[in-house]
């Protein structure tokens, strides 16, 4: 086995200028290495300086007083939030990544940090939460998927359980979109209980489970992105 990267400095800078426990500062910033040593071979990040990939990892701990365990992060790619939501809150994971050269670097990556209370899955969304192991089997689903919220919704909604909350990190959001996430919501057996300013141009909807989803729920494959629900 390789040895362990040394934490990324600029990384660690950034975590401890942020306050954040030692442990957990020195951890992150072992994962940042691993992330941008990677990234020479598989595409994960844009980010090219420990300093810009430690500001994901900063966005992602802003979840973490709202994580629940068990908790699935969908479309993981590069392990963003759920990495650093299971080092900070200490919750079994479930990192869900359809493209194997990501899914086998996330192996890796929990095996290099200790991490035993996580598992990748590599499978596409729209068919792990039709697995009996997977569907209404979560308190958290996270996902960082580029595209409509309604969308988004239909690929983390049919993972929790009655009570359990998806938390979905966006950007700019007008009514349009706001009003298809709260409908699609309730299509998917669950509600728009708040959306929350992160920073002026970043917020998070937080959608929590009512009832169980609806069999006919996620649809096929690339459906959800392409025909987001009740968007028009």
């Amino acid at each position: 086995m390789s040895a362990l990267p040394l934490p990324n400095p600029e990384a660690l800078a950034a975590f401890q200028a942020a306050g954040l426990e030692p442990p957990l500062a020195e951890r992150l910033a072992v994962y940042a290495a691993l992330v941008l040593n990677a990234n020479r071979r598989v595409n994960l990040t844009g980010a090219k300086t420990g300093a810009a990939f430690a500001e994901h990892i900063l966005d992602a701990l802003t979840l973490r007083d709202d994580v629940a365990s068990p908790l699935i992060d969908v479309g993981s790619g590069n392990g963003i939030p759920g990495i650093p939501l299971a080092l900070a809150t200490g919750a079994r994971v479930t990192l869900l990544e359809p493209i194997k050269k990501r899914a086998a670097f996330l192996t890796s990556t929990l095996a290099a940090l200790a991490l035993e209370t996580g598992d990748v899955v590599a499978a596409r969304a729209e068919d792990a939460a039709r697995d009996p192991a997977f569907r209404e089997a979560y308190r958290t689903a996270t996902a960082r998927a580029v595209g409509a919220a309604p969308a988004v919704a239909e690929l983390t909604v049919p993972f929790l359980e009655i009570g359990g909350r998806a938390l979905l990190q966006r950007g700019a959001l007008d009514d349009r979109e706001r009003n298809a996430t709260a409908d699609a919501a309730l299509v998917l057996g669950a509600e728009l209980i708040e959306e929350r300013p992160l920073t002026s141009d970043r917020r998070l909807l937080v959608l929590q489970k009512t009832s169980r989803t609806s069999p006919r729920f996620p649809r096929k494959d690339g459906v959800p992105t392409k025909r987001p629900l009740c968007l028009r």
